[in-house]
């Protein structure tokens, strides 16, 4: 086969012209000195070699803009998996959406974080994402309304766990405190992790993307009165949590939550707004407090026995919840696991609070 003159002196061009992206000088003896941005992807690949990295990347950039609710959705079809993460930070204004996945793009200009996973502050966890990723995009964010942004990898080219759906195994430190010992490093993990060593600054929850939905909806505290929803243009004004909660029926719903970067089904979105689908417990919540037997007692309805004193399903659920977290104070000094959630009866003239416990051994 013959090639022409023309073509082979086309392809050595190409080739230099590549090198050239890529080379700032070259040293003799085979050494060369890259370009910075070279350099700069290069770094990226091996910032993250894992979608787990990737996940743990997103939960600190949310956690570093002063998220205090972050809620994960993960699913996977065929070797695609869609990351979305929504949390209720400082947010990114709309001018920068595409530009934070730029090298050395940080909001962190006097600080730089320094925790268990290494350096954070560089300006390079969401470019190293994207450099990594099929796409990585910034669904909605603005300031002061916090962020939901949507990562989508490949598992040939970006490796992940096979086993995505066991949760580790939780242990007493010396000093007291609690560490995932055993279970695979997987997303879930990942999440736990995180949600250990973050657990004073804010709170976790992990799901797929209708878990997430019906979570946020149930339990993002809305800023805006009831009727000042009348006047709003666009529900895109509100906070991104604040958004599902406000939708006015499942079409909205889906609406919303498909801006945010959470696709679902029409049926789907019924089933959150019917109640069908239970609001998640936080990851730390699920974590440290295993579910009752199911030849236990049965679960009571927390709304049941109302009686004289009325009290809302939702105010009573959020009470619960506040229990549960608070009674880790409990749990850590003396070694304490709850059984079930904190049980809550409405009687006449009192509110009764039990906490039913783990056996010690």
């Amino acid at each position: 086969m013959s090639v022409a003159a023309e073509d082979l002196a086309g392809f050595v061009s190409s080739m230099g012209a590549d090198r050239a992206l890529r080379v700032e000088e070259s040293l003799g003896g085979g050494f060369y000195r890259l370009r910075v941005a070279e350099a700069e992807r290069r770094q990226a690949k091996h910032d993250v070699r894992c979608v787990e990295d990737a996940v743990i990347e997103m939960l600190r950039n949310a956690r570093d803009a002063g998220a205090r609710h972050i809620y994960v959705a993960t699913t996977r079809e065929g070797d695609l998996r869609t990351t979305t993460m929504l949390d209720d930070g400082s947010g990114i204004p709309a001018e920068l959406h595409e530009r934070v996945f730029e090298a050395r793009v940080t909001s962190k200009l006097d600080s730089v974080h320094m925790d268990r996973w290494g350096v954070h502050g560089r300006g390079m966890a969401l470019f190293s994402i994207k450099e990594n990723a099929v796409s990585a995009e910034v669904m909605s964010s603005a300031p002061g309304k916090g962020a939901a942004i949507r990562a989508v990898t490949d598992a040939t080219s970006l490796s992940e766990r096979a086993d995505q759906s066991s949760w580790p195994v939780v242990e007493a430190r010396p000093d007291g405190g609690l560490a995932c010992v055993r279970g695979p490093h997987n997303i879930v993990r990942t999440c736990c992790e995180f949600a250990l060593e973050e657990r004073s600054a804010c709170e976790v929850y992990l799901g797929s993307p209708a878990e997430v939905a019906a979570t946020a909806r149930a339990r993002a505290a809305v800023s805006v009165d009831p009727g000042e929803l009348l006047f709003l243009d666009s529900l895109q004004e509100l906070p991104v949590l604040e958004r599902l909660r406000a939708a006015a029926d499942a079409a909205e719903l889906r609406e919303q939550a498909a801006l945010l970067g959470l696709e679902m089904s029409e049926r789907t979105a019924h089933r959150i707004v019917s109640g069908q689908i239970r609001p998640l417990r936080s990851v730390l919540s699920r974590l440290t407090h295993r579910a009752a037997p199911a030849t236990g007692p049965r679960e009571v309805d927390l709304a049941r026995d109302r009686r004289s004193l009325r009290v809302s399903r939702e105010d009573l659920e959020e009470f619960s919840r506040a229990l549960e977290r608070d009674f880790d104070l409990l749990a850590e000094r003396y070694y304490l696991s709850l059984s079930s959630d904190p049980k809550v009866r409405v009687g006449r003239g009192k509110i009764t609070v039990t906490f039913d416990l783990e056996e010690l051994d």
